[in-house]
């Protein structure tokens, strides 16, 4: 069955009202103090406290001493005004945004907008023209009457399905097919313009980073005994002898980074029994086991236990670490090099540095923070052959997908099933259980299948080998968009139209094609309905965390005894990319295939935009902590989804007029996606550069101003340890001393002291010099290699 009225009212009213309650829910949870760390986290990261009062929120430093109203907002006549968070929220001019949650945070929310500029106009013209068109029109009825298994709605009836065939009507869907891919290429073109030139705004204003002076070069080839450091010192001297200062190779320490966080772990563990020892009325000492999970085994004193533990990591960190140090099968054939100048860093990252196109491949380093370090230690020549099998696994993903895509449409479609399986009648024919499942149970379902793809799709990509989380985040996000394509657009329209023309497919399969034509504007209202559960109710509950307040108050009352873990427990997260980007896509292929064919999908798109741009921009303010920044360099892609979703819009309006016979139309859309691809290449050549290149001529004059604002600035201290592995940062970190009973105080004193002085989201250890490998290690390095080092 194509849905009824009642099933779009049903599943507007649940998802309405579940919209309200979880807003109005957030909107009083996030008033209460103890709730900061899960509504607030970013000001607390930042240590901004006043900010985030200001910011909609409560301002801490207005506290009172009352113990009630430590953790409960007790000033009644703040619910009066809970909702005003929308109004900040939407004050905060887009470049302080910027200057605040990093450009690509602030692009993110642009392409909403987009959504709203793109979908407001094509609805005017659907409302005023088309849907009248529709409906008035009367080709279901007839077409029910030579086949009575047919079923159709009201809503139906507001599609082009309800328009004759070879009528004149259909010109009215070519005009609109021709106006609203005008209107959406402008409304991309424009957009384009305004990322780059934000970019190159953000670009030349953004401060002084490691990865502007460095480049990640690959696949160095290796000359008899020489070593890797002491090639790309070579090679680079010789060919960038003016520009290169000092380089860093690359080492495999993924066993040396699972110690490190076992240490960490460790000593976390040693303060918090030292905690709970001080703040204890008996003068016990805390036991634990030796044996299997500390459940068995002889008892022993916890804190010796673990101090034991802890020193016995630190000897073998330090072996480790020497071996990792001294023996060349560590070091991968990869390094990071730094430059004088950006100008020299972008000449060498934007050419081809030798005749053999397969070594010295070099591209900008990510910056430090972005650097997926597990990823660097995997040979260059293994990617194609793990991009290939990942290849298959996600097409064999999105076919194993229509098994759950077969559940919801069985649930969308019941008349179908009420007239093949008999036995089911006596539950479906009753009203409201009928409307429930029909109008939003199959949305919720499709929605719930979903929900772990994006996780999936990140693993793939990082195992992809990709070298940075901002480059396995994009791959992740075409994937999953591919996905959603192939299911919840293709995937629904399919098999519900099986479910539908069951038995007409069997009785009559010449006569499939009419029918399955007829099936695509008739999917509207499923798409409605998952509109409103995935785009309205979902996005909803990501501005109440339900998951994050419930996880933080948990560690609260089990783990947390310490004011640093209780920060440790704050309930940070980072936009995901991976997830947002393809449901996007996904939202703009819906609303320009059916804004020709049921205009009135384009209500409920519109809502969703606009919803999700003022739950978004308020979690970008106070929520998101961002994990990298880009500086909008996933917009290309966003591009592309949206050129993918005008090419199956016009494929599938010249499949429709086809089936509806319309032979003086159908050829004049044929020129559709060919102009669609001419816009795109022409959008690609024009803008696309700026997202991939570094222009030399702003790299010159960034550089320039940095030399007259800082004559003497050393660009080489600066550069030297940028991007040494974590895992050996941390290992020769100040911290890494055997303790024992008297020296477990003062180092836990130091780590409160540093905690508290520096954003909780910092891993970055001290630097040390050369000088100090050579003292951790046993054996000697080569000198020329720890030199560059």
């Amino acid at each position: 069955m194509a849905g009824n009225t009642l099933d779009v009212v049903t599943s507007a009213w649940i998802n309405v009202v579940t919209s309200i309650v979880i807003l109005l829910a957030f909107a009083v949870l996030k008033n209460q103090p103890m709730n900061a760390r899960v509504y607030f986290p970013k000001w607390f990261l930042e240590l901004h406290k006043r900010s985030a009062g200001s910011a909609g929120g409560f301002d801490p430093a207005s506290r009172t001493t009352n113990p009630i109203g430590r953790f409960l907002n007790l000033n009644v006549k703040s619910y009066a005004h809970v909702m005003d968070w929308i109004w900040t929220t939407l004050r905060m001019p887009e470049m302080e945004l910027i200057e605040h949650a990093g450009l690509d945070s602030a692009v993110l929310l642009r392409v909403f907008l987009l959504g709203l500029k793109m979908f407001a106009p094509m609805l005017v013209w659907g409302c005023f023209v088309l849907i009248p068109i529709n409906k008035t029109d009367n080709e279901l009825m007839s077409y029910q009457k030579s086949n009575p298994n047919f079923a159709y709605s009201t809503v139906d009836m507001m599609s082009i399905a309800n328009v004759h065939d070879k009528s004149k009507r259909l010109w009215a869907h070519l005009l609109a097919a021709y106006m609203y891919t005008a209107w959406t290429c402008l409304m991309l073109f424009k957009e384009y313009e305004q990322v780059e030139s934000l970019r190159f705004k953000f670009l030349a204003a953004q401060k002084r980073r490691p990865d502007q002076f460095t480049i990640l070069v690959r696949q160095v080839p290796r000359v008899g005994q020489i070593k890797v450091s002491q090639q790309i010192e070579n090679f680079f001297k010789e060919n960038h002898s003016e520009h290169y200062i000092t380089h860093q190779v690359v080492y495999d320490a993924n066993y040396l980074s699972l110690l490190v966080e076992d240490k960490e772990k460790c000593l976390d563990t040693i303060e918090y029994l030292q905690k709970q020892q001080g703040g204890s009325q008996s003068s016990q000492c805390p036991t634990t086991r030796k044996g299997f999970l500390r459940i068995v085994g002889e008892k022993v004193n916890s804190i010796d236990f673990y101090t034991s533990k802890y020193n016995r990591l630190i000897e073998e960190i330090k072996t480790v670490q020497c071996h990792i140090l001294s023996s060349e099968k560590f070091v991968m054939k990869a390094g990071f090099v730094s430059f004088n100048s950006r100008w020299g860093a972008a000449v060498c990252a934007q050419t081809q540095q030798s005749k053999d196109s397969t070594c010295w491949l070099t591209d900008w380093a990510p910056e430090a923070r972005d650097v997926c370090w597990d990823n660097l230690s995997i040979p260059y020549m293994a990617l194609n052959s793990r991009r290939l099998l990942v290849g298959f696994l996600i097409f064999f993903i999105a076919f194993f997908f229509m098994i759950p895509i077969t559940f919801v449409q069985s649930l969308a479609n019941l008349d179908a099933l009420d007239k093949n399986f008999h036995f089911l009648k006596p539950l479906i024919d009753q009203s409201f259980i009928r409307s429930v499942l029909q109008g939003f149970l199959p949305g919720l379902s499709l929605n719930l299948s979903l929900h772990f793809l994006p996780q999936l799709m990140m693993f793939l990509s990082k195992f992809e080998g990709r070298v940075s989380y901002s480059k396995i985040m994009r791959s992740a996000a075409t994937k999953y968009f591919i996905v959603m394509v192939v299911n919840v657009f293709f995937g629904n329209v399919i098999v519900g139209s099986v479910f539908v023309q069951l038995k007409q497919y069997i009785n009559s399969p010449i006569r499939v094609p009419k029918a399955f034509g007829s099936s695509i504007p008739m999917k509207s209202t499923f798409f409605i309905t998952y509109i409103m559960v995935d785009g309205w109710s979902t996005v909803a509950a990501e501005a109440l965390r339900l998951g994050a307040f419930m996880w933080y108050h948990l560690q609260n009352m089990v783990i947390v005894k310490t004011e640093r873990d209780r920060n440790n427990a704050m309930a940070f997260s980072t936009l995901q990319y991976n997830a947002v980007l393809p449901k996007l896509g996904l939202y703009f292929l819906l609303g320009l295939v059916y804004s020709v064919i049921s205009p009135l999908i384009l209500p409920f798109i519109i809502v969703f935009y606009a919803f999700g741009y003022i739950i978004y921009r308020n979690q970008v303010i106070n929520v998101y902590v961002p994990k990298f920044e880009s500086s909008a360099a996933f917009w290309p892609l966003a591009h592309r989804f949206i050129i993918v979703a005008l090419l199956i819009t016009h494929i599938t309006l010249i499949g429709l007029f086809s089936i509806k016979r319309s032979a003086a139309s159908t050829p004049l859309l044929l020129p559709l996606p060919v102009l669609t691809l001419f816009f795109h290449w022409y959008c690609t050549d024009r803008y696309g550069p700026a997202f991939d290149q570094y222009p030399l001529q702003e790299a010159r004059a960034k550089d320039n101003l940095e030399r007259t604002l800082e004559p003497n600035l050393d660009v080489r201290s600066f550069l030297e340890r940028a991007y040494l592995h974590p895992a050996i940062k941390a290992a020769l970190a100040e911290d890494t001393v055997a303790l024992d009973a008297s020296g477990i105080y003062n180092l836990l004193g130091n780590r409160i002291t540093e905690a508290s002085s520096r954003p909780a989201q910092s891993s970055q250890r001290s630097n040390v010099d050369n000088k100090q490998y050579e003292q951790t290690c046993i054996v000697s390095i080569d000198s020329q290699s720890t030199s560059t080092m």
